[in-house]
């Protein structure tokens, strides 16, 4: 296969620098990926960014609240779970991701600290997602947000997240969820589709630590709605999504047969993959190629609001 140069030279810096999640214990394997961030170049401006506290279903939860600087009020809101395997990374892991979507997509952004794995097992973070979701439901105008246009937003696990609180919102009659937006979700345990038989070592996220982020997160098992969207009964009802996958992610066939499974069960679907391109590449604002494709995944997101 023949690489963008960008894309060949990050994925060999990435296989160089990136530890192998397996071997490190998590509470080390965070506290390394952490001191490995890079500095970021630019961050967004907002008209300002809440550090909030909540009582979430394990204690004390905290969210991080973003108001883009050119917003009215009673603007849409985006409720987001960060990746990580369930198992790392944080508010300020995916800090500048949120700032540039708030700015991008004209949203207040509810960022939210789930529950780690292996300390907290499923349905853990599925859980702290779904308290989010009803915080915001409930409290959003006080940060300029409306909150009858409230979408569910995740990348990689966190788009797992968000697709199993939207489930459970629909089922369990919680609040009214206007979209979802799936950034590369992580949407079952399949390990022997395409993507993963084609893209499973070499290009940063493997097979292999998606097999040990699955054994961290739940290690009972995924016969759960709450853990794999795809075990509902049904996925119909569900709101509006955008689906966004990278070819050379081990999970992108999941993620392209999900979108086509909403789009059979009569939701509104917006997909888009972006060929040439591997797990995560949307947290890597170094790269030449990601503004560009932040910049069309913004507009989908846009369109879910006309």
């Amino acid at each position: 296969m023949s690489l963008h140069p960008e894309v060949e030279s990050m994925l060999k810096a990435l296989d160089a620098g990136f530890p192998d999640v397996t071997t490190v214990p998590p509470p080390e394997l965070r506290d390394l990926i952490r001191s490995r961030r890079a500095p970021l170049q630019h961050l967004p401006a907002m008209r300002d960014v809440h550090d909030i506290t909540i009582d979430g279903p394990g204690g004390d939860l905290a969210l991080r609240v973003y108001r883009p600087e050119s917003s009215e009020d009673a603007i849409p809101v985006v409720v987001f779970a960060h990746g990580g395997g369930f198992v790392f990374c944080d508010l300020d892991s995916h800090d500048e991701f949120c700032r540039s979507m708030a700015e991008g997509v004209g949203v207040v952004v509810v960022s939210v600290d789930y529950r780690l794995a292996p300390e907290h097992r499923a349905p853990a973070a599925h859980e702290d997602m779904y308290a989010a979701l009803e915080w915001a439901a409930g409290n959003i105008t006080t940060y300029g947000g409306d909150p009858t246009r409230i979408v569910l937003a995740g990348d990689s696990a966190g788009g797992n997240l968000a697709a199993t609180v939207a489930l459970a919102a629909r089922d369990g009659g919680g609040p009214a969820v206007f979209g979802q937006a799936l950034f590369y979700p992580v949407i079952d345990d399949d390990f022997d589709t395409e993507s993963y038989r084609k893209y499973g070592s070499g290009y940063y996220n493997t097979t292999k630590a998606m097999k040990w982020y699955w054994e961290q997160y739940a290690p009972e098992g995924t016969d759960d709605p709450r853990l794999v969207p795809t075990r509902a009964d049904s996925l119909a009802g569900l709101p509006a999504a955008v689906v966004i996958t990278a070819e050379l992610d081990p999970p992108c066939s999941a993620g392209d047969d999900y979108a086509q499974r909403l789009a059979d069960a009569g939701v509104e679907v917006r997909h888009r993959r972006f060929d040439g391109l591997f797990h995560g590449f949307l947290t890597f604002p170094s790269l030449s190629l990601t503004e560009p494709a932040r910049q069309e995944i913004w507009k989908m997101m846009r369109s879910l609001f006309e």
